[in-house]
């Protein structure tokens, strides 16, 4: 006889415009024996303006303790409690709490289900302009500069349109950097504030965008930038092939590999792209000798 237990049930919240919650959040936030929020006070701020009331039990469940009550959640669905889980916005798990209780709530043979709603993710990039066949959440990038890089190098190559998070104080240098690694031309959006009463979204170049967010942004932020474009052999030049192999470097590859991985990804042999290195370390060392002699 197969044990019976509870059903842990992750549910989508409104990004922003309130009229955007699915229908099924009222019931499920009315019905659950327990309802997990990351913020208790933005909860009770949603069921107001959704005009219900909760019955189960409330419990906060954030960054800071959602290790230590994930086992006591997972012991609750044991016992064949139906557990709402919520964040502040859109989907639990997406850059939220969420994803250590689905994991064990798992392990353990727990049903698992969700009540779709807003994504800011989705959302952003529908609304870019960029292709959307094919694309990748990349979430927060580190906030101290060198790991930023870092990060932003590991896919300079990405083909996909690429999705990122990031706080408004922040999005200045965020977007200065993505036009260092991927170029001032690539195309990107900033959207901000989406579903909300001053909703915007800003495309442009990287470099345009960098210039206009000196100014200061404000709300809530998604970027959403488009992918390195599909160049065939012929296509790259030795300054490409020379820069690719410098961001692989830079990201921690041995030359050696960087080489043999380039000349793999542009269909040519890799003594061309060894040449191609050599040729821009020497014009280096000599560019550099003959600015030491003008002193």
């Amino acid at each position: 006889m197969s044990r019976v237990t509870g059903t842990l049930v992750l549910a989508g919240t409104p990004i922003g415009d309130i009229a955007d919650a699915p229908p099924r959040l009222a019931t499920e936030l009315q019905s659950a024996d327990i309802v997990a929020a990351e913020d208790t006070r933005r909860l009770r701020g949603l069921t107001r303006a959704l005009g219900i009331h909760t019955t189960g039990r409330v419990v906060s469940y954030f960054e800071g303790n959602e290790s230590a009550r994930t086992p006591e959640l997972v012991e609750a669905l044991v016992g064949g409690a139906r557990v709402l889980l919520v964040t502040d916005a859109g989907m639990p798990s997406v850059s939220d709490p969420g994803y250590r209780l689905v994991a064990a709530a798992v392990e353990q043979d727990i049903k698992v289900t969700a009540v779709p709603g807003p994504s800011a993710v989705l959302t952003a990039l529908a609304l870019s302009g960029l292709p959307v066949d094919r694309f990748c959440f990349e979430g927060f990038l580190p906030r101290k500069a060198g790991e930023r890089l870092g990060r932003l190098r590991e896919v300079a190559d990405e083909r996909r349109t690429l999705v990122y998070f990031e706080a408004p104080h922040r999005l200045d240098d965020t977007l200065a950097a993505m036009a260092e690694v991927f170029g001032v031309d690539r195309r990107a959006a900033v959207c901000r504030e989406l579903t909300k009463t001053y909703e915007e979204v800003k495309r442009g170049p990287l470099g345009e965008l960098a210039d206009w967010a000196k100014e200061g942004v404000r709300g809530e932020i998604t970027v959403v930038v488009e992918g390195a474009p599909e160049t065939g052999p012929a296509e790259l030049d030795a300054e490409e092939l020379v820069r690719r192999v410098r961001v692989r470097e830079e990201a921690g590859e041995r030359r050696k590999e960087a080489i043999a991985a380039v000349a793999a990804e542009a269909g040519l042999p890799k003594r061309e792209v060894f040449d191609a290195v050599v040729a821009a370390k020497n014009a280096d060392a000599s560019s550099s000798g003959k600015s030491k002699g003008l002193i």
